[in-house]
C-alpha cells in the first residue's frame, strides 16, 4: 500500500513539474500502468491549478503546506475517519495509544461539519467538566468549528498544561448552546478498573490501549482471589463510554472469554483482503455468567468485544445501543514520518452483521435514569424539526440518557439491572443466554 500511495503522489506531484525530474521511474510506471486516461487528465488539472496559485495568490503560499492541504482535503472527502497525519501527529497517535498523552480526555469524530464527541474518558478533564458522548462541539473558544479539519480542531484542543478553552456544545434535545470550560491536563489512562460488589467481580475496561489485556488478566487474578468461588455468581464488563483503541487489545480482550469460534471479521474491497480472527482455546472465566454494559458512547474495539460475546451467547448484552463505528483505519507511515489514516475495512460479527452505523443493539434495553439538574436541561424534549421528522434514522435520535452513566454505583440502573441479573433478583429470557450447539465456525445455530 505504501507503493501505491508513492504512485499516485508520484504521478500528481509531477505534473507540476516539481517531481518528474527525480523520479522518472515512478512516474512512468504510474503512467503505464494507467486503467483510465481520465484520472490523469484531473491530475493535470490539479498540477494547472497548483501552478496557477503558485505563481499568483497575493501571498506567496509555501509549496508543502499546499501539497499536506490537498492530501488532507482528498482524505477527509472520504469518511470521517480517514486523514493525513503530520509527523507530530503521528507521533501524538502513538503516545495515545500507549495510554498517556496531553489536551481534554475525549473521543472525537467529524459529523456534517461539526466535531462529535464518541466518548469522554473516565477521570479527564472533559468527563468532570460534564462532556457527553454525542454531544456536538460548534465553537472552540468562540471560533466555529465549520471549516476546520478534524486534526485541525483536536491540535487547537491540545495544548500546555492547566490552559482552559471554551467548547460551544450543541446537546440532543437542549434547545440553547451550552458553553463548557474545560482545563486541559495531562490525560493518564488506567485501562481497566476493577472491584468486588460483593459476590459479583465487576470489571471496567475505559479503553483498549497497549495496557488493557494484561490489565485485565490482573483483574481477573485479584478478583477470583477475593471473591471465594462457591459464591462468586459472574462479572460485569463494562465497556460504557469506551470509544476504542488498539484491534489487536479488542482481539485479545474478546479471546479471554472465548474457548472457540470466530471473534470478528474485516472485510475490504477486494475478497481476497477479508480476514477473520479466531478464539484461542481457553476461559479466563471457568465458564462464569457474564453481562457485558454497553451505551451509546461505546465503539469500535469495544462494540467488537460486545458483538463476539453476545454471538457466541458467552454474555448477555446489557444497556443501550452502542456508537455504531465499525469501520478499520489502518495507519501507513508516508513521507518523513507522517502517516495515512485509511479506512481499509469494515468489522463484521460472528453472525456476518456489520457493526457500522447500526451498532450492538443490547439483549435487554435499560434507559438510565438522569438527575434533576441534567433532566431541567432538557425539558422541552424533542424541536419541532426533530417531532416532523418521524422517518429519522434512529441512529441520529440520541438522547443524554443513552451515554449517561452516574458517579455512584447506587444511582446507576443498568449496573443495578446487571447486578441483580447475575444475583437472580430479575428474570430475563435473554439470561443465561441460550446454550444451543455452535456450527463449524463456533456461532450459536
Amino acid at each position: 500500500m505504501r507503493k501505491v500511495t508513492l504512485l499516485v503522489l508520484g504521478i500528481l506531484l509531477g505534473a507540476t513539474g516539481m517531481f518528474a525530474a527525480t523520479q522518472p521511474g515512478i512516474v512512468g510506471s504510474g503512467i503505464a500502468n494507467a486503467a483510465n486516461s481520465d484520472t490523469y487528465r484531473q491530475l493535470g488539472l490539479f498540477g494547472d491549478i497548483f501552478e496557477r496559485i503558485r505563481a499568483d495568490y497575493v501571498d506567496q503560499p509555501d509549496d508543502s503546506e499546499l501539497i499536506q492541504s490537498a492530501i488532507k482535503g482528498m482524505l477527509e472527502s472520504l469518511d470521517p475517519y480517514s486523514s493525513y497525519l503530520d509527523p507530530k501527529e503521528h507521533r501524538d497517535l502513538q503516545v495515545q495509544t500507549r495510554g498517556e498523552f496531553g489536551g481534554l480526555g475525549i473521543e472525537v469524530t467529524m459529523e456534517d461539519g461539526l466535531v462529535k464527541v464518541v466518548a469522554p474518558i473516565d477521570e479527564t478533564p472533559a468527563a468532570e467538566a460534564g462532556i457527553l458522548a454525542g454531544d456536538l462541539i460548534t465553537h472552540l473558544d468562540g471560533e466555529p468549528v465549520s471549516g476546520m479539519s478534524l486534526s485541525d480542531a483536536v491540535e487547537r484542543m491540545r495544548g500546555r498544561v492547566d490552559t482552559p478553552i471554551t467548547l460551544t456544545i450543541s446537546r440532543g434535545d437542549v434547545d440553547e448552546p451550552l458553553e463548557i470550560t474545560v482545563v486541559r491536563d495531562t490525560i493518564r489512562i488506567r485501562a481497566v478498573r476493577w472491584r468486588a460488589e460483593e459476590d459479583v467481580g465487576y470489571i471496567r475496561v475505559t479503553q483498549f490501549s497497549e495496557q488493557t489485556f494484561e490489565n485485565l488478566k490482573d483483574a481477573i487474578e485479584e478478583l477470583k482471589a477475593e471473591i471465594p468461588e462457591d459464591e462468586l455468581k459472574g462479572f460485569i464488563i463494562d465497556v460504557r463510554n469506551n470509544p476504542g483503541g488498539r484491534f489487536d487489545q479488542a482481539i485479545a480482550v474478546s479471546d479471554a472469554f472465548l474457548d472457540r469460534g470466530e471473534i470478528v471479521s474485516t472485510r475490504g474491497r477486494n475478497p481476497d483482503e477479508s480476514q477473520r480472527y479466531n478464539a484461542r482455546s481457553g476461559d479466563m472465566l471457568d465458564g462464569k455468567p457474564i453481562v457485558v454494559l454497553i451505551n451509546g458512547g461505546s465503539a469500535s474495539a469495544s462494540e467488537i468485544l460486545a458483538g463476539a460475546l453476545r454471538d457466541h451467547r458467552r454474555a448477555t448484552v446489557v444497556g443501550s445501543r452502542s456508537f455504531g463505528k465499525g469501520t478499520v483505519q489502518t495507519i501507513i507511515p508516508v513521507g518523513s514520518a507522517g502517516a495515512l489514516r485509511l479506512t481499509t475495512a469494515r468489522y463484521y460479527t460472528p453472525s456476518g452483521v456489520s457493526i457500522h452505523e447500526a451498532g450492538i443493539v443490547p439483549d435487554i434495553d435499560i434507559e438510565q435514569e438522569l438527575p434533576d439538574d441534567m433532566r431541567a436541561e432538557i425539558e422541552d424534549q424533542l424541536s419541532e424539526e426533530q417531532e416532523a421528522t418521524s422517518e429519522a434514522d434512529e441512529h441520529d435520535q440520541r438522547s443524554p440518557s443513552d451515554v449517561y452513566v452516574p458517579q455512584e454505583a447506587e444511582e446507576d440502573r443498568q449496573l443495578t439491572y446487571a447486578l441483580d441479573l447475575l444475583r437472580g433478583k430479575e428474570i430475563n429470557s435473554a439470561f443465561p443466554p441460550d446454550s444451543a450447539a455452535d456450527d463449524d465456525n463456533g456461532v450459536p445455530n
